[in-house]
């Protein structure tokens, strides 16, 4: 992974040396999270949000490839959804409730973009990429919850969250030009961790809120996020043209 990432690293650097211009993408949209819980129940997609910043290297004679680095921030998890009923007819109430389990993440990606035309516009492109990422958590939502203390066994601790996160990135999308330098930016992206963005052990002789007097077990929970996002995003093009 180390030695991945200083290829990356190195090929952004030398790259945008030889590509001459520079390209700066400012990006934001919806992300739909979802987790994977072991020993757990299943959990629903997470409406969110995400920002980043993107710079990415540009060749003068021929856009076909590139290589990138994006920062960014990124609300990644999962949700339950609680529909009540009416205990005396039997028929759904108007009660609906979304409970929220938010991993508010920093995310560094370093990729390639792999490029084609796209219709007879000749600077309009269509491309595709791939990176390795790494997060750092922020701060989450867990201590906010209310019905952790209540329930206790089906709900993460903070102590068990993982500051630093390990995935990929992959995805595709459109480069339309508005301008000489400027022009918009349409992808669609999938960022499933190969880390752990949770991990708690067997924990047992836990008091239990709801019988007091009594303890319980709670079992051991990992838990890991996937999020596909689909943003918009505003292109500058920092062009450098050398004149003899």
């Amino acid at each position: 992974m180390r030695f991945l990432l200083l290829i990356l690293f190195g090929g952004c650097f030398f790259g945008s040396i030889k590509a001459q211009s520079t390209a700066y993408v400012f990006q934001g949209g919806l992300s739909l999270g979802t987790q994977k819980w072991d020993n757990s129940f299943d959990r629903q997609v997470l409406l969110a949000s995400h920002f980043a910043l993107a710079i990415e290297s540009v060749n003068n004679d021929e856009d076909r490839s590139s290589l990138f680095i994006q920062m960014g921030y990124h609300v990644k998890g999962s949700a339950v959804r609680f529909l009540f009923y009416n205990v005396n007819s039997g028929l759904p109430g108007s009660n609906f409730t979304t409970e929220r389990f938010e991993f508010r993440n920093l995310s560094l990606i370093l990729g390639a973009k792999q490029k084609y035309p796209l219709g007879n516009n000749e600077r309009a492109r269509y491309y595709f990429f791939a990176g390795l990422r790494g997060d750092y958590t922020l701060s989450t939502n867990l201590g906010e919850l209310p019905n952790a203390k209540a329930n206790p066994a089906f709900y993460p601790f903070e102590d068990g969250v993982r500051k630093l996160i390990g995935g990929v990135s992959l995805g595709g999308g459109i480069e339309l030009p508005l301008g000489e330098v400027i022009g918009a930016e349409l992808k669609v992206s999938l960022h499933p961790d190969v880390t752990l963005q949770y991990r708690q052990g067997p924990i047992n002789n836990v008091i239990n809120p709801n019988f007091p007097g009594t303890t319980l077990s709670i079992s051991e929970r990992r838990i890991r996020n996937t999020t596909l996002e689909i943003g918009v995003g505003l292109r500058l093009l920092r062009k450098v043209v050398y004149v003899d």
